[in-house]
């Protein structure tokens, strides 16, 4: 957990059994209500998690600390099923490719929680959640700039950055209907291939 609440500050192995539960509930509820609607009010998230406004509060101070903790809880999730593809074995580019689907299928799903992270946390708090999922893409660029696959003329950094804001770009062309679902995985692979790939001669 990440957030800035008093027990947010406790790792979560050493408090009580039971409120290892309420907050395994509540963090499930906020999920599944910030996915449906990510300006769900605290006391629907409670109902839903079937705790008391006063055992959400105890964990979670305030709708950012809640917020926060669910979006690391979202990403740590991802991250545990992105570990499992070997992207070591493809070509960096069709591993780039492989990443975005995968990447893209999870970040679809939670597009609502995404939404409701910016608005809560801001940019620079969402981008640190990242931060893991952005080494593994760097990882691929530097294996495919040592490979020649990968264009050399821009800073590393500016394009792990150019990763991230276009897959999240994609969330909010989805979101306001520019966009349709089942496509944007494609696009947005396409995009992101076509940004990174060395130039031609």
């Amino acid at each position: 957990m990440t957030g800035t609440g008093p027990t947010a500050r406790v790792p979560v192995a050493a408090l009580r059994a039971d409120a290892r539960r309420n907050i395994s509930a509540i963090l499930d509820a906020a999920l599944a209500s910030l996915g449906r609607n990510p300006d769900v009010n605290m006391a629907e998230i409670a109902r839903n998690a079937d705790v008391g406004r006063v055992t959400l509060y105890a964990h979670f101070p305030s709708k950012a600390d809640l917020v926060d903790a669910v979006v690391a809880h979202a990403i740590a999730r991802a991250d545990e099923a992105l570990d499992a593809i070997d992207l070591d074995a493809d070509p960096p580019l069709v591993a780039v490719a492989r990443l975005t689907a995968s990447s893209w299928q999870i970040l679809s799903q939670h597009r609502q929680l995404m939404i409701a992270g910016q608005r809560h946390l801001g940019a620079a708090r969402m981008r640190s959640h990242h931060d893991k999922a952005m080494d593994r893409v760097r990882h691929l660029i530097t294996r495919g700039q040592k490979g020649g696959h990968v264009r050399t003329d821009l800073p590393r950094d500016w394009l792990v950055a150019t990763y991230y804001a276009l897959l999240h770009a994609a969330v909010d062309e989805v979101s306001d209907g520019r966009l349709k679902p089942k496509a944007a995985g494609e696009i947005v692979a396409a995009t992101i291939i076509a940004a990174l790939a060395q130039p031609s001669a």
